[in-house]
């Protein structure tokens, strides 16, 4: 009958234990494209034996669970596990109390402190590639890493490059690499239970606590505010009651910003000069508007408004390998989204990189084209097909932080360097962990320009 609304939506069929969930595992990219070809903007998976999971990627549906009825929805359960690792702030947090860290959080991200940390971006990233040497080959996704590290540690402790990576840089590895194998396990072992691998993450855990809260300590006890993101946060108060916040809250916040502003815009980075590797056409026009702007003297913050080719290099990077290729959610309450009724414990994937490819929106959806940017084109898009920082009011909170990071740096490479594939190189493709990596990494050969 006309008007009828179908109890489920179409899916592709799973085996009778395991439902979807192998065939997911194995490619989760192609297999939420391929589903999302076939069965349209909403389509329903299985997960085990029980778990119902809904695979979105219509505009419209999107904003209902991100926006309009967010309130029905909280984050998901690999993102919850991240607790134990960055505490209850940004990004683990809900609801209220979510709200309410945002607001403190906020003027650290107002547009004037981000121009006065682009300084620190640039100086950080002249002086990791000064030692590069022409003609070798380099592990470009370990640059990238450590260049963001040393970044963070710049901007939000005022650290120079080599204390911020072994100050901060180790111990967050140790912990981040524990993390992500607790979150692949089907079934990870409560850290009560004392395993090898539970001891070594929380004993990682502790050390980068340790410093953390050291690093907090000595700044109260020196009294003096400083102007990066820890004496920002430090300083926030909240407009209601006047409290800020407790050195816990701070502990959380820092590792939340660290964790989501550190390998997200390395990954972005190692992206970009991947696909103008393989487009030296794109590289070249790059070049070439930064020697217009920039000239043959160092950039700066203020240059990053004036380099329009170069924010589209990077949007269309974001687009093919968006770092935050998925969204999860948890349905808290019933809901009704696209005509079909989501019960409590039922999950919610939205992939950007699904969404960033749909040929409705993109031509030729699977090609690097940076001129597609043009003309205000991310106006004339629908809302939420193409959301590389999230949305709603769990978007970014250092999404400008990022987008100048990332061009930033890549100015300060492409005006000194030109880079290509290592010979003999692997096939470069995405792995999807917590964030988008290059699987295997991308080496190249630097050579000077």
């Amino acid at each position: 009958m006309i008007g009828r609304k179908s109890s489920s939506p179409p899916g592709p069929k799973g085996k009778f234990f395991n439902g979807n969930l192998r065939e997911f595992q194995a490619d989760p990219l192609q297999f939420m494209r391929k589903t999302t070809e076939q069965f349209g903007g909403i389509s329903l998976l299985r997960f085990g034996p029980f778990q119902k999971v809904y695979l979105v990627n219509d505009p419209k549906l999107i904003k209902e669970i991100l926006v309009t009825k967010q309130k029905y929805f909280i984050k998901s359960n690999d993102i919850r596990s991240l607790k134990t690792v960055v505490g209850d702030g940004l990004l683990t947090s809900e609801k209220e109390k979510h709200m309410y860290q945002r607001r403190l959080i906020q003027p650290a991200f107002k547009k004037q402190h981000i121009i006065n940390y682009g300084q620190d971006m640039i100086e950080t990233t002249l002086q990791y590639i000064a030692k590069w040497q022409d003609g070798e080959e380099r592990d470009i996704t370990e640059d990238m890493m450590n260049i963001t590290l040393g970044i963070i540690s710049k901007t939000m402790f005022s650290m120079k490059l080599e204390e911020g990576h072994s100050m901060i840089g180790e111990p967050m590895e140790a912990v981040m690499t524990l993390a992500i194998k607790r979150m692949r396990a089907i079934f990870p072992l409560p850290l009560w239970i004392p395993t090898k691998e539970n001891q070594q993450f929380k004993n990682a855990i502790k050390k980068l606590d340790q410093v953390l809260y050291e690093i907090i300590e000595k700044r109260q006890n020196q009294g003096v505010e400083m102007e990066d993101l820890l004496g920002m946060l430090m300083a926030a108060r909240d407009e209601k009651d006047g409290i800020g916040m407790t050195n816990t809250q701070l502990r959380d916040e820092l590792m939340t910003i660290f964790l989501a502003g550190h390998e997200t815009t390395a990954n972005a980075l190692s992206w970009t000069l991947y696909l103008l590797s393989q487009h030296p056409d794109k590289e070249e026009k790059l070049k070439d508007e930064i020697s217009r702007v920039v000239l043959k003297r160092e950039p700066q913050a203020e240059d990053f408004m004036k380099l329009p080719f170069a924010q589209n290099v990077v949007w269309e990077s974001m687009r093919l390998f968006p770092p935050a290729y998925v969204v999860g959610r948890e349905v808290d309450r019933n809901v009704e989204i696209g005509g079909h009724t989501l019960k409590r414990g039922d999950m919610i994937l939205i992939s950007q990189y699904v969404m960033h490819r749909n040929a409705e929106y993109f031509e030729n959806p699977d090609t690097f084209i940076p001129e597609r940017f043009e003309n205000n084109f991310m106006r004339s898009l629908p809302p939420y097909v193409y959301f590389p920082f999230g949305g709603g009011p769990r978007v970014c909170i250092g999404n400008h932080f990022a987008l100048m990071e990332t061009v930033l740096t890549l100015v300060c490479i492409i005006q000194q360097y030109s880079l290509r594939l290592a010979p003999k190189h692997h096939t470069v493709k995405p792995q999807p962990l917590i964030t988008l990596r290059p699987k295997h990494g991308i080496r190249m050969v630097v050579k000077k320009r």
